[in-house]
């Protein structure tokens, strides 16, 4: 039980990891680009590969389509809602950026992070324990997270403890959401976790569609789509061999 707290926490920490990297050392907008580009193709190929196809193999396709079509609709009214607050700004890495408002980052990214930790907990109810791809996949789309929204939060005159405050609040909750989705949803139906892992997939292409490859473009350039193809295809490599 303990272990989903853990990959939970592991996960949830590359939003604090990113925080940190983000006070202490200047990195160029060029490699977050090309990290995040890894990044979204590694989630991509979560979504499909081990959400996707999970969810269809437990619940058929009606459940799958339903979940899916769900998710992506809910976050997409999450992330218009988060932007017209100042939340746009959590997945990105500008110097200067305008209209940003530090509570609705953090909002943002506690909407972003609860759901994927859910999953995380659910997918040890599996004999074959921990879906690494998962837990991968979550933790690199998180640490561009932690990196660039700690610069929102500074515009809005937060400390660096308080920014890394409220990251550690991030990692606690990602530690809990995935506990959580272990204990509550052990004797679930498989009807109902394929409808969560679908409606999860949903949420995680339409977050990357919509927050991380524009961002990705704009900082990378033309090497991105690439860099992304990669991490799609070392998402297909790892779900192989799990």
């Amino acid at each position: 039980m303990w272990m989903a707290a853990l990959w939970g926490g592991v996960a949830g920490s590359a939003v604090f990891l990113g925080s940190l990297a983000g006070i202490l050392v200047p990195i160029k907008k060029k490699w977050i680009g090309v990290i995040m580009a890894f990044g979204t193709g590694v989630l991509i190929g979560a979504a499909s590969f081990e959400l996707l196809l999970d969810s269809i193999s437990e619940g058929g396709v009606k459940t799958t389509a339903i979940g899916f079509l769900v998710g992506a609709l809910v976050f997409t009214i999450f992330e218009w809602f988060i932007s017209r607050k100042g939340g746009n700004e959590r997945k990105r890495s500008k110097q200067n950026p305008q209209h940003s408002s530090g509570l609705a980052i953090f909002i943002g990214t506690v909407i972003d992070a609860i759901p994927e930790s859910v999953i995380i907990g659910i997918s040890l109810l599996e004999p074959a324990g921990v879906s690494w791809l998962l837990v991968v996949a979550i933790f690199i789309s998180n640490f561009p997270e932690g990196l660039s929204s700690s610069i929102g939060l500074k515009k809005d005159g937060y400390s660096n403890t308080k920014i890394l405050l409220l990251w550690a609040v991030v990692l606690v909750l990602s530690a809990l959401s995935s506990l959580s989705g272990f204990v509550f949803l052990e004797n679930a139906s498989d009807n109902l976790i394929a409808l969560i892992g679908a409606f999860a997939a949903g949420g995680v292409v339409s977050m990357v569609t919509a927050a991380m490859m524009p961002e990705a473009y704009e900082e990378g350039g033309a090497v991105v789509g690439f860099i992304a193809s990669f991490g799609l295809l070392c998402s297909l490599i790892l779900t192989h061999f799990q």
